[in-house]
């Protein structure tokens, strides 16, 4: 049975090195330190770029690790330019000064974002396992919005800083940010060995998403949660927009390719698709398996297989792979308990 024609990729994350300055200790990665040098070369991301090129328009995010610790990365942004791909830059701010910042307003980033993971140095820090990385940050985002760069503050929400999410949000508007994004934990990598006094149960996630919907008619900020598609459910239940798209976007609009060329479903489902270094990209998100399985809602498993909220939500692939090792079973961070039978789904109701 052929497969189903693959939808626009709309965001391709590349983690373009492993290297990194700081030791998160939720890092989706199981060690800090520089592996062999085994990175796409300038040349291999070229290519990489030409294929996505062939898909359309998709946005590229430079990641990492740290994305700026990459020597090339300023002639690969002017390369995607070149192509029409719109691009934006992922980093953890603590080497943006003021060179650095004209530097990535020239290359033509949409959108920089920085990991604030609290609203002080003390959680924040202790967080990102390096002192004084927070003020470094927030030097890295002052120095960004003096050359008007647009900035995102992405941050992890755990029991740690969860009691204080309106001082973040307070902070992200007098930082000049554009938007603030949550994301709810994923348990991988380094994450996966991370206190359990550090984890938020299902009912606090719940709450978390609670709070991003009572700020979705604020304009000074843009408050979205990421990794998180049960948000959708939640806005639905009460009434408000939510979009068209499933809540869980990862190999259905989304990609990532590792920094060795891997492609993944997303960075937090480590299970593997194919290698741009042996396969064009085009080729594995028209014909990978893993990723047609992930785009067809009526193979998900578990209560998220028959709840009533399943095209607009899907639960969390990449959470429930971690935590069950079945990337279709359902999502574990869920507090909604669906019908016995599927009803009609909510984004036709």
């Amino acid at each position: 049975m052929s497969r189903p024609t693959a939808p626009p990729l709309r965001l391709l994350f590349w983690e373009s090195t492993w290297r990194c300055n700081l030791a998160c200790i939720h890092c989706r990665r199981l060690s800090t330190a520089p592996p062999p040098e085994d990175d796409l070369t300038t040349a291999e991301v070229r290519g990489l770029f030409d294929s996505l090129a062939a898909l359309g328009r998709p946005t590229v995010i430079f990641s990492g690790g740290e994305p700026l610790m990459r020597e090339d990365w300023a002639p690969l942004a002017e390369y995607a330019r070149s192509l029409h791909l719109p691009i934006s830059l992922a980093t953890n701010g603590t080497t943006v000064n003021a060179t650095t910042a004209r530097r990535i307003s020239s290359a033509g980033f949409r959108r920089v974002s920085v990991s604030l993971d609290g609203a002080d140095g003390a959680s924040h820090d202790s967080f990102r396992g390096t002192s004084g990385a927070f003020d470094l940050a927030v030097g890295g985002i002052a120095a960004l919005r003096e050359v008007s760069q647009a900035v995102q503050i992405n941050c992890t929400v755990t029991a740690q800083n969860v009691s204080r999410l309106d001082e973040l949000h307070a902070l992200a508007i007098r930082l000049g940010a554009e938007a603030l994004h949550l994301f709810l934990l994923v348990p991988v990598g380094c994450g996966a060995n991370i206190s359990e006094s550090h984890r938020l149960d299902p009912q606090t996630s719940e709450q978390v998403l609670g709070w991003v919907c009572d700020r979705q008619a604020e304009e000074k900020l843009e408050v979205r949660a990421t990794c998180a598609p049960h948000y959708n459910r939640l806005a639905a239940q009460r009434g408000m927009p939510h979009g068209n798209s499933r809540g869980c976007l990862a190999g259905v609009s989304v990609a990532f390719v590792g920094h060795a060329g891997e492609v993944f479903p997303c960075g937090y489902l480590p299970v593997s698709c194919g290698n741009v270094r042996r396969t064009g990209f085009e080729e594995i998100w028209r014909k990978s398996r893993v990723l047609a399985d992930l785009r067809d809602p009526s193979k998900l498993r578990g209560k998220c297989g028959r709840c009533e909220f399943r095209d607009v939500c899907g639960g969390c692939r990449a959470r429930a792979y971690a935590l069950t090792g079945d990337y279709l079973a359902a999502e574990p961070a869920c507090t909604h308990c669906p019908p016995p039978l599927m009803q009609n789904s909510a984004g036709n109701s």
